[in-house]
Parts: structure tokens; C-alpha cells; sequence
């Protein structure tokens, strides 16, 4: 993958239910989840911008904002405006229209 796929491009919702072995496991917010507290999630859009959305106060969203670059086959580096997180790199596990699974691993500033 040298280029991510159209698909990539929404806002995923974390399906920690799913998640197996280091493997995070995202559907598209409109996925019918299980009822939870609050789920946090990452979106992707095609121009760079990468949000991280955290749980906040009161169980809401709310959007960490970042960027997103190809860092190389399948990877992608995810950094933060101000460094208010640490840069990370998503490895593309699958992607499709209904699911997308990565593992994160840390990265280098």
C-alpha cells in the first residue's frame, strides 16, 4: 500500500470488543455497537488531518487534532500538533468499507 484507500477516509469508532493480539479493531460510526460508557475513535481525511477522538468528560468525543503521513508499505505516522501525544505509527492490518484493524507501534520523532 503506497497510498491509503478511499474507505480509510471517515470516522472510525474503536470496537474494543473485537480487539485481539495488539490488533485495535475500528467501524464506521454509523456501525450498530454495543452499548458502552463511551467509545473513543480516529479519523482520517484525504487532505492530512488525522483527529484522535478520546473520551472525555461526561463519556463525549472529543478530537485530539494530528496529521497522517505514508510512512511506508501499509504504515502510517500519526503525529500531533503541539506534541500533545507522542508520534506513533498505525500498521494497516485490513481495510475495507465495514472494518479497519492496525497495530500500533511507537515511532521515532
Amino acid at each position: 500500500m503506497t497510498e491509503l484507500p478511499n474507505e480509510i477516509f471517515q470516522e472510525w469508532m474503536h470496537s474494543f470488543e473485537e480487539d485481539t493480539n495488539g490488533i485495535t479493531v475500528y467501524r464506521p460510526i454509523e456501525y450498530d455497537f454495543p452499548r458502552a460508557r463511551g467509545r473513543g475513535g480516529i479519523e482520517f481525511r484525504p487532505d492530512g488531518v488525522f483527529i484522535d477522538w478520546e473520551i472525555g468528560p461526561s463519556d463525549a468525543s472529543r478530537g485530539i487534532n494530528g496529521h497522517w503521513e505514508i510512512e511506508g508499505p501499509g504504515r502510517v505516522r500519526v503525529s500531533f500538533e503541539g506534541n500533545v501525544r507522542p508520534p506513533r505509527i498505525l500498521e494497516i492490518l485490513q481495510i475495507d468499507a465495514g472494518i479497519l484493524k492496525v497495530r500500533q507501534l511507537p515511532a521515532s520523532s
